[in-house]
Order: structure tokens, then sequence, then C-alpha cells
């Protein structure tokens, strides 16, 4: 099994990507391991943050002796791309879908998960070669639109993003999801803010739970 498929079964095992947005340098490393401890095995920096290749590179050093793959988001064009990865990401998550983005994770060996909505994008994203759909935004559309679009298209892998919670993600596993990407329902970023790092734990774990809960129903 290659790197690029041992990252993605990890993706699907852990059930929850956590997206860490508008986090300073100075917090990313403490709160990225607050977050695993929390029993997040995924974590995603946002490359719209200023700093994200360094964010990147001192999350993954500091994560690389535990289970943990580290990833970016917010990924809308080749270069940037580039940047994250050689900074270390192992998995690229984007809003939108672009397959110039997706043939640099192929080339690269990453993990690519663009965004989608409809069955003209997810068809497109699986024959440029992405690994993982992401739904995005989830909450638009809610858990109904998962199985509506895996009725046709069969058994395509979908993550959904954005405004999923605690309170939902049954129904997302539950429509045929095989993991959800989370930022402010699992990183609870008042914690964040006072420097809380068990706070930050907690919240993320409480969301793991709920992941694991809704995947044993």
């Amino acid at each position: 099994m290659n790197r690029t498929q041992v990252v993605r079964n990890r993706l699907v095992e852990s059930g929850v990507v956590a997206v860490l947005r508008d986090i300073s340098r100075d917090r990313i490393v403490d709160v990225a391991a607050a977050i695993h401890d929390g029993g997040v095995t995924a974590v995603e920096i946002t490359a719209d943050a200023g700093r994200y290749p360094e964010m990147i590179a001192a999350v993954s050093e500091d994560l690389s002796e535990t289970d943990a793959v580290v990833g970016a988001g917010t990924v809308t064009d080749a270069a940037t791309a580039r940047t994250a990865i050689d900074a270390g990401a192992e998995f690229v998550l984007a809003p939108d879908l672009n397959e110039e983005v997706i043939e640099v994770c192929n080339r690269e060996g990453v993990v690519s998960v663009p965004g989608v909505m409809t069955p003209t994008e997810a068809v497109t994203a699986m024959e440029a070669g992405a690994d993982i759909l992401k739904l995005f935004p989830a909450s638009t559309v809610g858990p109904s639109h998962v199985s509506a679009l895996r009725g046709p298209l069969g058994d395509v892998p979908i993550m959904p993003t954005g405004g999923v919670s605690a309170d939902d993600v049954a129904e997302y596993f539950e429509a045929g999801a095989v993991a959800v990407g989370a930022g402010s329902a699992l990183v609870d970023y008042d914690a964040v803010e006072n420097g809380d790092m068990e706070g930050v734990t907690r919240q993320a774990a409480e969301f793991v739970d709920a992941v694991e809960t809704a995947r044993s129903e």
C-alpha cells in the first residue's frame, strides 16, 4: 500500500477532519496537539492564512510521532497546492473543483479532496483522479444530498464539510458519507482565544464521540 492509500484510509478511518482556520502561528501547534488529544487524527490547516506553509510544517513535525495526518485546506490553485505539499501536507482540500490541483496532488502522491456540489462536478472530479469528494457547503443541501449523489453515482466517497455539527453528523453518515469536515463545531475558538487547551480538547472529544456513535449505529 502506497502513502496516498495509507493517508486516504486514515482520513476515512478517522471519520472527521478538523478544519483549523484563523488560528495564529503562535498557537497553531498547541491547538493541533489539543485536538489530537481529543481523538482527532486528521488536521486541516487552511491555506488562506498568511503563514500557512510554516504552520503546516510546524504541526507536521510536532505530530510526526503520532497517528495524525496533516493537510491543507482552501487550496484553490495549483501553486498553492505545490507550496502546501512542499511544506508537508499529506492531503489537500478545496472548496471548489480545480483539475490542476488534483493533477498536482496525483503527481506528488498526495490525497486530493476537491469541493463538489453537483453530479457533474462529482464525476469530473473522480475522472480527474480525486480521492475523496468534499461536499461543500454541506449545510446548504443537507444529508439528503449525499444519498442523492450516491444514488446514480454509486459508491463515491463523500466528505460533507461546512456547517456539519454534532447534532446532524449521524444523518450524514447514515446517508453514506465516509467522513465529515468540521470547523467551529469541533474547534472551540473561545477556548483557543483564551489559551484554554483543555477546553479545545474537550470539545474535540465531544465531536469525536458523536462521530463514533453515529458510525456504530
